[in-house]
């Protein structure tokens, strides 16, 4: 069962109580016994099922009050990708901003995931997943006209982006966001996990150094399912549009590897190598590396090589995935391989850098990608820029 303070953790106003979280807290213990007495999600350990319920009682908290977090998840899929709610058909019994069967779904399917190693990746319509997540979504449906305002979760109304008034309160706000939200802390969870080992947390030493690694990470690093960066989520939530960001210059220059790269392959941006003993020669014939050397030699131990070229970023390199990729020109595309590992490329950190991943994916060209236990590669089809955002966090969308 979750503990009052680690309900309290979750709240905006936390480490104060408020008169509305005793109604919250039991509520999300209730679907933790729910889930208990109904076996609800069997292959899931209890802790994962209680980081599942306190996720899915920030999303109810949410949208009870219209708090604009989940507001802006939704309208931010919508302008990105055409749909309301990865995964999960949403008709015409569909209310904005209110309590839906697809939002609980989907939020069971991500808070299960991405808080479980064993099943980080799996198929979101498994009938484990949505029929446990339709039990609870019944149970919060019985309470929904009950269930009162939550005090402070609307702590972003009023407030404006630009205000010097606001600062403060918008920088208490980020840090709830970015440190607790129920919609941020699944998918940073690997990357607060990456970050927890460099330091010794047993010591007063580690745990002030993890602190501060937070801090730079708060400016840095993207979070959320859709790995916005803060300042991204915040523009969405206090304004309600989309940040008009800011735009990166341009080199009129082409990079000389762009250059040397589609001279030598009559304008092809991709070229595929089976070992290094090839990509080494075509570094020497193509781009007039020194010859009789081996160039990149922590790579020759790899194979399946993918090397691509853009005219402003240059070349990047891509090891062991060549075999995934259903470019009409790649010779080294293996079906059966692509079968069991392209969601791979999706969904692990550092295997396929970003810019080569979209490119693939606009193209078409990673057609076996499904998740496991399951051939229904259209589900990735359609999820495909959602799916690596969730995942790849800031190896997807850094730069």
């Amino acid at each position: 069962m979750i503990t009052k303070p680690q309900f309290l953790l979750r709240q905006p106003a936390a480490p104060e109580e408020t008169s509305t979280d005793k109604f919250y807290f039991d509520l999300c213990n209730t679907l933790i016994t729910i889930a208990k007495e109904r076996n609800l999600f069997p292959s899931y350990p209890e802790k994962v099922k209680e980081r599942a319920a306190l996720c899915l009682i920030g999303y109810y908290q949410d949208v009870i009050c219209d708090a604009g977090i989940w507001r802006s998840f939704i309208n931010e899929n919508r302008r990105l990708y055409g749909f309301t709610v990865p995964f999960f058909s949403t008709g015409e019994e569909y209310t904005d901003y209110e309590l839906n069967e697809a939002d609980v779904k989907f939020m069971v399917w991500y808070a299960l995931s991405m808080n479980y190693e064993n099943r980080r990746v799996w198929n979101p319509l498994d009938p484990e997943i949505t029929e446990g997540a339709v039990v609870w979504f019944e149970e919060l449906a019985k309470v929904y006209d009950e269930a009162p305002i939550p005090e402070d979760y609307s702590m972003a109304k009023e407030l404006e982006i630009h205000s010097k008034e606001d600062a403060e309160s918008i920088l208490k706000l980020g840090s709830w966001l970015f440190l607790h939200c129920y919609l941020m802390t699944p998918a940073f969870a690997m990357t607060l996990a990456e970050y927890s080992a460099e330091y010794d947390l047993n010591t007063e030493e580690g745990v002030m150094e993890m602190q501060k690694r937070l801090e730079i990470s708060m400016g840095q690093d993207p979070t959320g399912p859709l790995a916005l960066y803060l300042g991204e989520w915040l523009y969405l939530i206090i304004e309600g549009k989309t940040s008009p960001g800011t735009k990166q210059p341009v080199s009129e220059k082409e990079h000389k590897y762009y250059t040397l790269f589609t001279n030598y392959t009559g304008g092809k941006v991709l070229q595929y190598f089976a070992t290094y003993e090839e990509m080494n020669r075509f570094f020497i014939e193509a781009l007039g590396w020194e010859p009789d050397e081996q160039h990149l030699s922590q790579v020759k131990n790899d194979k399946d090589f993918v090397l691509m070229v853009d005219p402003q970023k240059g070349m990047l390199l891509a090891r062991n995935v060549a075999k995934c990729i259903a470019d009409p020109d790649n010779t080294l595309y293996d079906k059966t391989y692509a079968t069991a590992h392209s969601i791979d490329l999706l969904t692990e950190r550092g295997r396929c850098p970003g810019d080569l991943l979209r490119f693939v994916c606009e193209k078409g060209w990673l057609p076996d990608a499904a998740f496991p236990d399951t051939t229904d590669s259209e589900l990735v089809k359609s999820n495909w820029d959602f799916i690596a955002r969730c995942y790849l966090q800031g190896y997807y969308r850094g730069d």
